[in-house]
């Protein structure tokens, strides 16, 4: 699966793409900000306009291993919608970042009252999550087996 597939223009029809940026608020980080650090609450997350996000997994008596760089028209965060609603990952603006970003618990709740809307975040979210799934596996096999994972990302 290619990121592009899991890009919000490709993954989500007009209409549901529609009624979730009436819910976007324009933000900015600075480059080297933290977008968010694992372990702590998911309450909001992003898509990106412009800059490049990397996401990143902490690793006992090392730096954070670097999983997988995020730009135009990407989701960053996946942990707000599933309980108890805490990051997986950890995320860094590499560059100045501008996105839209969006209030977790007002989007579930569209979800649940729409389910078509619902099924289709859901959708969408779920492929970003094997997508990104596989990326940390690829990255960690890559970093830390003797042979590499032999695959490429």
């Amino acid at each position: 699966m290619s990121s592009s597939s899991i890009r919000i223009t490709a993954a989500l029809s007009t209409e549901h793409r529609g009624r979730l940026m009436e819910m976007a608020k324009d933000v900015k980080f600075p480059e080297g900000a933290r977008v968010f650090e694992e372990g702590r609450l998911a309450d909001r997350f992003w898509i990106i306009r412009s800059g490049t996000v990397t996401l990143d997994i902490r690793v006992p008596g090392r730096r954070p291993a670097v999983i997988e760089n995020l730009g135009f028209g990407e989701l960053v965060g996946w942990s707000w919608l599933f309980p108890p609603y805490v990051w997986q990952l950890g995320a860094e603006a590499m560059t100045p970042v501008r996105a839209q970003e969006f209030d977790a618990v007002p989007v579930r709740m569209l979800m649940d009252a729409d389910p078509a809307f619902g099924s289709a975040i859901g959708q969408w979210v779920g492929r970003v999550l094997a997508h990104r799934l596989h990326s940390a596996r690829v990255r960690l096999l890559d970093l830390y087996a003797p042979y590499g994972s032999g695959l490429t990302p």
